[in-house]
Formats: C-alpha cells, sequence, structure tokens
C-alpha cells in the first residue's frame, strides 16, 4: 500500500474555462498523474472507504481508466471498461446519458462484468452523475450489483451525489 494522501501537497487541478463547450470548466487532473508515486496513492484512497465491498473494478472512458487501472491494482481487482460507443464489438449492453453539454452512451460487452459481480464504479470526476448512473445502468443490465462509486473529484453544486442515491460515493476532492 502506498503512503497516505497528504491534500495539501498535491498538485493544483488545471481549469479550462469554456472547454468543450461555452459554460463548461474543464477539470485537468494531469497534474495529479504526472506526480511520481500520487496515481498508487489515489488508487489507495479510493479503496479504502469500499474494502471487502466490491470484486470488480468498472472504469468509464476515457479519463476513468486512468484511476479505474490505480484503484484494480491496489485492491487486486479485475478491471472492466465501459467504452463509448462504437468502441467495443461483440454483443454490448447500452446506456445513454446525458452530459452537460450534450449526450453520449457507454457499452459493456455482455460477460465482462459476471452476474452476481459487486462492482465498484470509478472516474475521474463526478459533476452531474450521468455518466456514473449510465455505468450503474450497464452493470444493473449485467446482473452486477453497484458496491459504490469512487472519483478523484467531485463538483458538488452540479449535484452528481445525489442522483447516484442510494449508491454510496466517495470524492478525495471537491470543488464547490
Amino acid at each position: 500500500m502506498a503512503s497516505p494522501i497528504n491534500i495539501d501537497t498535491i498538485p493544483p487541478v488545471r481549469v479550462f474555462p469554456d472547454f468543450p463547450e461555452p459554460g463548461v470548466a474543464f477539470q485537468d487532473l494531469a497534474p495529479l498523474y504526472a506526480e511520481p508515486g500520487l496515481l498508487a496513492r489515489l488508487g489507495d484512497a479510493l479503496v479504502e472507504p469500499f474494502a471487502g465491498a466490491f470484486d470488480t473494478v468498472l472504469a468509464l472512458e476515457a479519463r476513468g481508466f486512468v484511476i479505474g487501472t490505480a484503484v484494480a491494482a491496489a485492491s487486486r481487482s479485475p478491471l472492466v471498461l465501459a467504452r463509448k460507443a462504437g468502441k467495443l464489438p461483440g454483443a454490448l449492453h447500452r446506456s445513454k446519458y446525458a452530459l452537460e453539454y450534450g449526450s453520449a452512451e457507454l457499452t459493456v460487452q455482455h460477460g465482462a462484468l459476471p452476474p452476481g459481480a459487486r462492482v465498484l464504479l470509478v472516474d475521474d470526476v463526478l459533476a452531474t452523475g450521468g455518466t456514473m448512473a449510465a455505468a450503474a445502468e450497464l452493470a444493473r443490465q449485467s446482473g452486477a450489483t453497484v458496491a459504490g462509486c469512487g472519483v478523484i473529484l467531485e463538483l458538488v453544486t452540479l449535484g452528481g451525489r445525489k442522483r447516484l442515491a442510494p449508491n454510496p460515493v466517495t470524492s478525495l476532492l471537491t470543488v464547490p
């Protein structure tokens, strides 16, 4: 297990106003990933509140793949990738969702999440909760259950946590 996280020493998240659309403030976590050893500590920190509650990690495309890999490695759990439409072959479960700036669809291959799996949904940022809710629907379609939702950064005013209720949500950093 990596050493604990000292929030005061984490590099600042870069914010890019009006990207990808006017009115959206893109939260860029790349400075956190560039800090040696921090990614492993972030993975450990997201595993801790859910220890023993999950057996599979479902990481959301695309930026969630980074932290999902760290969480799967820290927990020694299988990693399943929820991909955007058109990225996976074969029979798929599908779930459409709305973004702050449009709509999209997540998919997961049939059989990727075994029935009865206890899944931890992992992404980098929680905003409105649409992407996470779509991932929860993919888990349900697969016959799995959602053990919780873990993110690095939560944009509190956008209400994503409320949308995911009653699933437990852990965020390591918050922006009001």
